[in-house]
This record gives structure tokens, sequence and C-alpha cells, in this order.
């Protein structure tokens, strides 16, 4: 009988430590994939130069962030800027955007008339696109397209598949000094980052 207890009780230890190292394992993998990013995939429009595609199905799949109405002498713009999927709950949640999140700035031109609504304007063709990648842990400082934390690329209506930034700095920068102290981006015009209703 004393080794009929003794062999139940071994028999429960190693189920208990089977059990044990059969849990642990899922756990730390999923503590480490916790402490990722969700967008990381992202990086797959990113090539070993530093060119980001421009995803053809953002209207489709992204979220709008904001429009900003920018008067201009040569002819008003909207901008539309759109974030990859989940990009504003995390924003919202942690203050800041994830690595891998991706943002476009669809720049169009305008359209004007009175209507029943009032003096009315109105977004009309595409003139070009901004694409952005929050690399934060500088993947692709080493291209010309790298700088403060994202990777940058330009696209314009007349070819569209085209990426025409030169660099960073020449095409990209000026514009977003202003922006420094919100990782280089105008948040003030996108009430979804702080707010999703």
């Amino acid at each position: 009988m004393k080794y009929v207890r003794v062999a139940v009780f071994v028999l429960a230890l190693i189920a208990v430590a089977t059990l044990i190292f059969q849990i642990k394992p899922r756990t730390t993998v999923a503590a480490a994939a916790a402490d990722k990013s969700p967008f990381l995939s992202n990086f797959s429009l990113v090539d070993k130069t530093g060119q980001i595609a421009r995803p053809k199905d953002y209207r489709e799949k992204y979220q709008i962030l904001g429009t900003y109405f920018v008067l201009d002498p040569a002819g008003n713009q909207m901008h539309m800027t759109y974030a990859s999927p989940g990009a504003a709950a995390y924003y919202r949640q942690n203050g800041r955007f994830a690595d891998g999140t991706v943002l476009i700035k669809e720049v169009l031109g305008t359209q004007h008339a009175q209507l029943t609504t009032g003096d009315a304007n109105w977004a009309s063709g595409t003139k070009v696109w901004f694409v952005m990648i929050k690399d934060g842990e500088g993947r692709y400082k080493n291209t010309k397209f790298w700088g403060d934390g994202w990777d940058w690329s330009l696209y314009k209506s007349d070819a569209p598949n085209k990426q025409v930034a030169i660099s960073y700095q020449h095409d990209c920068q000026g514009c977003h000094i202003p922006a420094q102290k919100t990782d280089r981006v105008y948040i003030q015009g996108y009430p979804v980052l702080t707010s999703a209703y």
C-alpha cells in the first residue's frame, strides 16, 4: 500500500511538472508578443532602400484621422490623413504612435460653390500622397528617407506608384519641424487621437 501511495505521488508530481513546462513557454511567448508593436507587419511596405510603398487600399482599410483645409493662393487644398488600422486606438491608450504605424496624407485640390448649406468647399482630385511609417528603432536610419523616428516617402498623382522624394531632409523635414514636440505629426487636427467619439 505504501508503494502505491508513493507511485501515485510521483505520477502526480510528473503530471504537475509536465503541465508547468507546457504552460511556461506559452506565457513567455505571450509576454514577449505583448511587448512588441502590433503594427510590425507594416514594415513589409518598406524596401531595403527605405522607400515605402503606397498602400493601394488605404481608403477602404485605414482610418481617417482628420482633415486640414489649407488656403493657398496657388489653389486651396484639403489634406486628409489616414492611419493604419488600430493606430488611433493605440495612440489613445498609450499617448504615442506604435512602431510600425503607417500614416498617409492625401493632398487634394478643392472645388467651391454656393450650395444650400452655404459657401461650400469640397475635395477634388488627388495631387500627392505623403507616406510615413514609425520607425523608432531606426531600422532604416542609414537610408536617405529616414529621419526623426519615421521613414518618409512621396508620391505624385501623375505617377502614383513611383516614390519621388529625394530625401527626408529635402522633401519632408522642413514642414515637420514645428511639430517636433508631437513626434513630427500635427496631432491637433486629429480629434480621433484623443477621443473615439
